[in-house]
């Protein structure tokens, strides 16, 4: 369904899913602000070469599944994330922020982050189990010998 990516040296479909909840679960968020963080999220994604995939939340809490460069680590891009959209719905929303969040908080320090997409944990088990094995140098030998056989 989500394209493979190309890096200067990987292929890689790097899927997370977070969720990021409001600072004391406050029902701050309305759709005017939803349609503004969706902006926001494209933007830095792009900026950190990721990309968002879905974005979508509801007035206490966003969810956003994005395509994370394997070079970019999870905590930097959360971190951006956050930080950015928090600053600018600060800014552009304050009068509808104010009275529900105070101080410097938007979201909650915390976060949630779920690898996501591709076949489960059972299916690449069992493949990395299966995988074929090298010969041994008994076999090679058993092999050029079958072979050696067969030409004469």
């Amino acid at each position: 369904m989500y394209e493979w990516r190309t890096g200067r040296s990987c292929l890689y479909k790097n899927i997370v899913h977070l969720i990021f909840v409001t600072k004391y679960r406050r029902n701050v968020l309305t759709l005017e602000m939803l349609n503004r963080l969706e902006d926001i999220y494209i933007e830095t994604a792009q900026q950190m070469d990721c990309e968002l995939l879905e974005f979508g939340g509801e007035d206490d809490h966003v969810h956003l599944m994005i395509s994370v460069n394997p070079k970019v680590a999870i905590a930097n891009l959360v971190g951006k994330l956050k930080g950015k959209s928090s600053y600018l719905l600060r800014t552009e929303f304050w009068d509808k922020i104010k009275n529900k969040l105070w101080g410097n908080h938007f979201w909650s320090p915390s976060y949630c982050v779920v690898s996501c997409g591709g076949a489960s944990l059972d299916v690449i088990k069992s493949y990395i189990e299966n995988q074929r094995k090298p010969p041994s140098e008994k076999q090679v030998k058993q092999s050029k010998a079958i072979s050696k056989r067969g030409l004469a």
